[in-house]
């Protein structure tokens, strides 16, 4: 059997660990035989591939990014795109397919599966941590250490200066990494997605924490919205998925509190930062059990099904139920750490 690869979406800490433990196992065990398309979905579109073995996967596991590369690519919306994912899938003997992506990615396999009859597997690969068949994706974990790091940084100089330092970090739906970040960083105001903020309640978390000698920190999530008014967007631009670009909440936030509070307020935004580097010692962990499950379903036959984490235990779930809906965070959660605000 000849299996192709491939990695969608946004890049993240952990790409190569699956991809490895995909290769490894399937030469090892079952004698496959391997082909990377390049850069998500462009790869089957184009026909762009590179041959996988275990020497091609040697010391990537530590390696952030994907050595595949990754795109936004939608094939649903390319001309022709069906017809030529299928000549270019015959034309290399691809006999079965893992796709490695997030909510898009996966949502194109779905479809690709359900509607074309395409034998692929899935696995689920995004620092917003938002699928919800699966306890967590890998990418996550490291995405929020690298924030939690950054907010640990920033207190030391906000309180230098006695200024407010507001921290946006990625997370368009689902406020999951400012969330963990906000939290294990001890930040004084996290906004998130999932519940519009009242902009005269963060000012006055603001002030009380300057009332107690204290420079405040505020993590915002770049899809959080306030309760009187819309999503601030960078520009207006779209995705072949139809996404806009994000950021520029934090900006935005920093300038009206400064000039609601009076306090000297400044932006960082870690952006493509908290995607990059070495992947967590958890990261690797779960990237390589999803990559050893993941041919372990291509074996079985199991298409249409994307490997999942529930527990400790790795299990199938069908990519349509995983890509049906957006796992965000609960408001009884949202409200048990508020207790830290201000």
């Amino acid at each position: 059997m000849r299996v192709g690869v491939l990695t969608g979406g946004g890049d993240c800490p952990g790409l190569n660990a699956v991809i490895r433990a995909i290769v490894r196992k399937g030469v090892q065990e079952y004698d496959y035989e391997f082909t990377g398309f390049r850069d998500g979905w462009r790869g089957p579109l184009e026909g762009v591939a590179v041959p996988l073995d275990i020497p091609t996967v040697r010391g990537i596991l530590p390696r952030g990014g994907t050595i595949l590369g990754s795109s936004r690519t939608n094939p649903l919306t390319a001309e022709n795109g069906i017809r030529r994912i299928k000549e270019n899938l015959a034309k290399y003997e691809i006999d079965a397919l893992i796709a490695i992506g997030g909510e898009d990615t996966l949502g194109a396999a779905a479809r690709l599966v359900d509607e074309y009859g395409v034998r692929c597997v899935g696995v689920p690969k995004t620092i917003d941590n938002d699928l919800s068949a699966t306890d967590y994706t890998f990418g996550f974990d490291t995405a929020v250490g690298i924030a939690t790091e950054a907010i640990d940084r920033l207190h030391t100089t906000a309180e230098s200066h006695m200024r407010v330092l507001v921290v946006e970090v990625m997370g368009r739906h689902a406020g999951w990494i400012a969330l963990h970040s906000g939290l294990a960083g001890g930040a004084n105001v996290i906004l998130i997605p999932e519940q519009r903020f009242d902009l005269d309640q963060v000012c006055a978390w603001v002030t009380s924490r300057f009332k107690a000698t204290y420079a405040p920190i505020v993590v915002v999530a770049e899809g959080a919205m306030p309760r009187d008014g819309e999503m601030v967007l960078k520009d207006g631009t779209l995705d072949s998925f139809g996404h806009v670009r994000l950021s520029g909440v934090g900006e935005w936030l920093a300038k009206e509190i400064e000039k609601r509070t009076g306090h000297e307020a400044r932006t960082t935004v870690l952006g493509h930062v908290q995607r990059g580097g070495t992947p967590s010692a958890f990261d690797r962990w779960l990237a390589t059990r999803f990559g050893l499950h993941a041919i372990d379903a291509v074996r079985d036959g199991a298409w249409g099904q994307m490997v999942a984490l529930r527990g400790t235990d790795i299990v199938r779930v069908p990519i349509a139920e995983a890509t049906a809906r957006l796992k965000t965070v609960d408001p009884e959660l949202y409200t048990e750490v508020g207790v830290f605000f201000g």
